[in-house]
């Protein structure tokens, strides 16, 4: 079993600091598609492909990445997907054409599917009771930062330094790689996760991972994501297209909306730990909706993305709540597989999702797009809310 000591320590520090390597690169797409529909002279079907094309991948490797994570451990696997996102960004800095770029998204996305199970999976057994939900919101601080930095780095690189987009993909590659030699270095990794780490089920924990409060918190976060995947596919579109924004004013928003995860995924952890994983959860995701929501009624720029950023303030602190859930309806020896299953609702419906808001724009416009989102989303709150009665 992993050593449960203070809350800082080194090997949380280095899946931190991984973390963010796994999402800076892989997270840039969304703020490209203008360009890459320009450029490309690609349809909103074309867009619906790319954002989907991936999702496919992440369906196909989700459970074997669990798998792996209990079998194999964290470094290992760690290490695997950072050669994947590796490859990727440098595949994405010589795109040539819409496939190939559509190849480098697969690698980048597969980058994160082998990456969580095993991070979380660490981290959820290095802590238990209140250290767990603090130390999860410490690792998804290093992940939102990741996220951050990726569409910031478009912002400042091609707004300030004249890079073009697959520049920022090159730029990217020097730092991943350095992820590599952290790993290497980290002895205290070394075989976390590994079967003779687990540890033996005691009261209160599972010994099914298919249980119905599971099964239900999959369910709620498929709903969620269905309809977060339809907007994000099509926002920054219909805010550069539809009211006047700029890529970089997008890069912007979305950078510093994940910026805040620095201060509010370890916040949230905090008031998890107090208040209660799933009651924190549905507060705080309810709350960021009707905010995320508000934004779309109101006139200018700034106004939308102050909206915008407390939406993203209060969905990050909602993080280390739903990991914390999946780590306790998980049973001990098959955390990693746990955390497999509760990506892989955002792949499934993230293969349809833009295929559908394709159609929506096609068929009724853009704004509708958003507007049927929110109800979806709302309804996956309610399916959390009522459904998941552990806390």
């Amino acid at each position: 079993m992993i050593k449960r000591s203070s809350l800082f320590n080194l090997g949380l520090f280095a899946m931190v600091i991984s973390h963010t390597l796994v999402h800076a690169a892989g997270n840039m797409q969304g703020t490209l598609y203008p360009i890459l529909q320009n450029e490309f002279v690609l349809s909103n079907r074309d867009i619906a492909i790319i954002a989907a094309a991936p999702q496919l991948a992440q369906v196909l490797f989700t459970l074997p990445a669990g798998a792996m994570s209990d079998r194999f451990g964290a470094r290992k696997l760690v290490a695997l997907s950072i050669v994947m996102g590796l490859i990727g960004a440098l595949l994405a800095a010589f795109t040539v054409n819409p496939l190939m770029y559509i190849v480098a998204l697969v690698l980048l996305t597969l980058n994160s599917t082998f990456y969580h199970p095993p991070s979380h999976s660490y981290t959820s057994r290095m802590y238990q009771g209140s250290n767990r939900s603090q130390a999860l919101g410490f690792l998804n601080a290093g992940g939102t930062f990741g996220v951050s930095v990726g569409p910031l780095s478009i912002s400042l690189l091609m707004g300030y330094f004249a890079f073009e987009w697959r520049q920022v993909y090159l730029f990217w590659v020097i730092p991943i790689a350095l992820g590599l030699f952290l790993l290497f270095f980290i002895q205290d990794m070394k075989g976390a996760g590994s079967d003779e780490n687990h540890s033996e089920p005691v009261d209160g924990e599972m010994t099914t991972l298919l249980n119905r409060d599971f099964m239900y918190l999959l369910s709620a976060s498929g709903v969620r994501q269905f309809a977060l995947m339809m907007i994000t596919t099509f926002l920054s579109i219909f805010l550069v297209n539809n009211r006047g924004w700029t890529v970089a004013d997008y890069a912007a928003m979305t950078g510093l909306g994940s910026l805040m995860g620095i201060f509010a995924s370890p916040v949230g952890g905090w008031i998890s730990s107090r208040v209660g994983d799933k009651r924190w959860a549905v507060i705080s995701l309810g709350t960021g909706y009707l905010f995320y929501l508000a934004a779309f009624f109101v006139q200018g720029i700034i106004p939308f993305m102050l909206l915008y950023l407390i939406y993203s303030v209060f969905g990050i602190m909602a993080m280390a709540s739903t990991a914390s859930l999946t780590a306790k309806l998980s049973p001990p020896k098959q955390i990693g597989m746990g955390f497999a299953l509760s990506f892989l609702p955002a792949s499934l419906v993230g293969v349809g999702a833009p295929i559908v808001a394709a159609f929506i724009a096609d068929s009724i416009g853009m704004f509708p797009i958003f507007m049927i989102g929110f109800v979806i989303l709302f309804m996956g709150l309610g399916v959390l809310h009522f459904g998941v009665k552990v806390d």
